[in-house]
């Protein structure tokens, strides 16, 4: 669910009807940045109650997406007021470093968690918070992902259009956790949880490369797939 933080077109002299879009943008980021927060939130503190190796890993990516999502917040709002763009294009590039350093040392921590879970055979409480905070992540991320690749289209904002592209992906990690969430509570597969946790690092491993790509390169990798970096 973290996100690369390529260079946003910006005119010199928007007009109203790319200043009102700027603002729309603006306001979907703080939507998502609000919601990163109460989904970290729950996640970790539900996670390291139920000892849900899922849970943990969801909410510490949430973490990682909530820093991307300031740093492209922070980007719209340059735009916004006509700032300088160099200093904030060099934050991007270092964030885009971040990013990928910690989606990768997630998915480790993801395996050595998951797969100690499994062969001590620890059994992970089932939770009705985790499976609610999955629920209303699998239905707000699609409606996210729709109104910032509206945006994101109209501006012509490459940056905007990775993080539609993203919030994507986190819609798919939803789904996985809520399956293993499901499969714990209701037919007591403890494994399901660190098998559902496994299942997740496939996101994170395709969204840190899209990211080291970005830092390498200083270019945009479409999270969706299209492009090798992914």
């Amino acid at each position: 669910m973290a996100r690369s933080l390529p260079v946003i077109q910006t005119s010199s002299s928007p007009t109203p009807s790319r200043r009102n879009l700027i603002h729309l943008g603006i306001g979907i980021e703080i939507v998502t940045i609000v919601w990163m927060v109460i989904e970290a939130a729950i996640a970790l503190t539900t996670g390291f109650l139920s000892r849900s190796v899922s849970l943990e890993g969801f909410g510490i990516d949430s973490i990682i997406e909530l820093i991307a999502g300031g740093i492209l917040l922070w980007r719209l709002l340059v735009e916004r007021y006509g700032r300088s763009e160099e200093r904030v294009e060099s934050a991007e590039h270092r964030a885009s470093w971040v990013t990928a350093i910690g989606l990768f040392a997630l998915a480790c921590y993801i395996i050595a968690d998951s797969v100690w879970t499994l062969f001590a055979g620890i059994h992970p409480q089932a939770s009705w918070w985790g499976v609610g905070l999955a629920l209303a992540a699998a239905i707000i991320m699609p409606l996210l992902w729709q109104g910032k690749l509206r945006v994101a289209k109209r501006i012509g904002s490459a940056a905007l259009k990775a993080d539609a592209a993203c919030s994507v992906t986190c819609a798919y990690m939803a789904f996985t956790l809520l399956a293993g969430l499901l499969l714990n509570h209701f037919f007591g597969w403890w494994w399901a949880d660190p098998l559902a946790a496994l299942a997740l690092v496939y996101f994170l491993v395709r969204e840190g490369r899209e990211a080291l790509h970005e830092a390498r390169t200083g270019e945009a990798c479409d999270c969706a797939g299209e492009d090798d970096c992914c």
